[in-house]
């Protein structure tokens, strides 16, 4: 029995998602704070502004060093979540997404990762700054918070720029 032909509707209801995309992001800027800040310039641990956990001690240290591991794990697990989706977005039959579509919202989870985290760790909880090391550290945690707001719009203007892409292809081959 013959099916009927795929109307454009339908090519445009199977559009990639989001998800994986924005996930990865939230899952990999984790990762470069993480490794980047935390472990190789050691600028801060996730609890290095609290006095009690000072990582000037060992037992502060190791505090320290457990609640980053804590977080590394928090962040594997977004980027985890984020191959699930997109393995049941590829089972439901979506269309693989473009590279500016996809790597837009892999900076915009990013930048989204930058916002959130530097609002709440470093600002309203102020369990630690971006330079711990630091006299003075609000400029450093404005300067994170500026480079999240910017990866946030600029990967978020590079999405839309390949979801019309893709929504215009969908309807030309329809």
């Amino acid at each position: 029995m013959a099916t009927a032909p795929e109307t454009a509707p339908d090519r445009v209801a199977r559009m990639p998602t989001r998800s994986p995309g924005l996930l990865y992001g939230l899952g990999f800027g984790g990762f470069v704070d993480g490794i980047v800040l935390h472990q190789i310039l050691q600028w801060h641990h996730m609890v290095s502004d609290v006095e009690r956990w000072e990582p000037t001690t060992l037992a502060g240290l190791e505090i320290n060093t457990l609640a980053d591991g804590f977080f590394h794990v928090a962040t594997w697990m977004l980027a985890f979540a984020g191959t699930i989706t997109a393995l049941i977005a590829w089972r439901q039959g979506r269309l693989a997404p473009s590279w500016s579509f996809h790597f837009g919202l892999v900076l915009a989870g990013w930048g989204l990762f930058n916002l959130v985290e530097g609002l709440v760790d470093h600002q309203i909880l102020g369990v630690h700054h971006v330079r711990d090391d630091l006299g003075a550290p609000l400029s450093w945690d404005l300067g994170f918070l500026a480079s999240g707001a910017l990866l946030l719009v600029g990967g978020w203007l590079l999405h839309r720029r390949g979801a019309r892409r893709l929504a215009s292809s969908a309807l030309r081959r329809s």
